[in-house]
């Protein structure tokens, strides 16, 4: 059986916890340690997860470097992509017996550059704010912002997706 587990880049960092890569850990720790049992011999299990706390959270160091260093969300949600996709890896081979094999894939999607999405963003990344802190942020850097609850954060665009880039190498694997 094909299973797909999708785990919310919230359930990796929740609120409220420190922005830590120690937390993340744990609660990825947690999460391998319930999917381990899905992984047998009869199942291909594929893990999926959001980062939205982790590029949001990147998105501020890289702001706040130098002059012009400022990267990209894409760069940025990479560079998550890559550290969860390690943290995932390396709990769900200790969850597991050690003959399994686990590997991380970094993905790349295809997006319609006149999506709608582009001119309403709605994604929050980040950590949470009170509204006036979120205005506040907003004037000064030109963000979107949204109510997330009873907080507020800043949000970005999510395109829909068109194609994903490289299925040919993931059938390989």
């Amino acid at each position: 059986m094909r299973i797909v587990a999708a785990l919310g880049g919230n359930a990796l960092l929740k609120r409220g916890e420190p922005l830590t890569v120690a937390n993340q850990r744990a609660n990825v720790r947690r999460a391998a340690v319930a999917l381990a049992p899905l992984c047998s011999d009869s199942n291909e299990v594929f893990i999926t997860h959001g980062n939205g706390p982790q590029v949001g959270l990147l998105a501020l160091q890289s702001a706040a470097g130098p002059e012009g260093g400022e990267q990209p969300l894409d760069v940025l949600s990479a560079e998550t992509e890559g550290m969860l996709g390690y943290l995932i890896e390396q709990e769900l081979r200790n969850a597991l017996p050690s003959e399994k094999e686990v590997a991380s894939v970094l993905s790349q999607l295809v997006v319609d550059p006149k999506d709608p999405a582009f001119g309403k963003p709605t994604k929050p990344i980040g950590p949470v704010y009170t509204q006036d802190e979120a205005q506040r942020l907003a004037s000064e850097r030109g963000w979107s912002i949204a109510k997330d609850g009873a907080v507020w954060r800043r949000t970005v665009p999510s395109p829909r997706p068109l194609a994903i880039l490289g299925l040919g190498v993931l059938s390989l694997l």
